[in-house]
């Protein structure tokens, strides 16, 4: 038997005005992607931009449904649409951002585990880290340099051969 420990490490800015120029411009994207969100039921609007390597921004929201399952987050809807529209080019950033129509939501809002899952197989397939930033509708920003650090030990394409 042996003891192995996982560790992760990310940046914390203070709030959006400290980001660097690039990761600002891509969150602001996020911002205005989540503003055309529908939640009719959670009341909670989330927004992402992804950052291709040839400099396209691709914006998602989430998307619900009465039939809860049917919905679908706002980082898959932004990953999937960019790997839709741009198939082959690698993603470098995405940037979220969370807000409630019933208060305001302060604390970051990290990517659920399905959305984790989803990012790490393109991290996987491009073989290249995907930063991710996120934060509430106000507040602290998180940056973490590779989704691979939000979900460590992920599973991938090697376990289906």
């Amino acid at each position: 038997m042996r003891k192995q420990q996982l560790t992760t490490e990310f940046l914390i800015y203070n709030d959006l005005h400290e980001l660097p120029a690039e990761d600002k411009v891509l969150m602001e994207a996020a911002i205005a992607a989540r503003g055309k969100a529908y939640a009719p039921y959670s009341n909670f609007n989330v927004g992402a931009a992804v950052l291709m390597e040839n400099n396209a921004v691709v914006v998602g929201n989430n998307q619900e449904n009465a039939s809860y399952p049917s919905g679908l987050c706002a980082e898959r809807v932004a990953v999937f649409q960019a790997g839709a529209l741009y198939p082959g080019v690698g993603i470098r950033a995405i940037a979220i951002t969370a807000s409630s129509q019933n208060y305001t939501v302060k604390e970051p809002a990290a990517p659920c585990g399905n959305c984790r899952q989803a990012i790490v197989e393109y991290e996987q397939k491009q073989q290249q880290p995907i930063s991710i930033l996120f934060m509430g509708a106000e507040g602290e920003v998180v940056k973490c340099t590779a989704i691979a650090s939000l979900l460590p030990l992920a599973f991938g394409r090697s376990f289906l051969k």
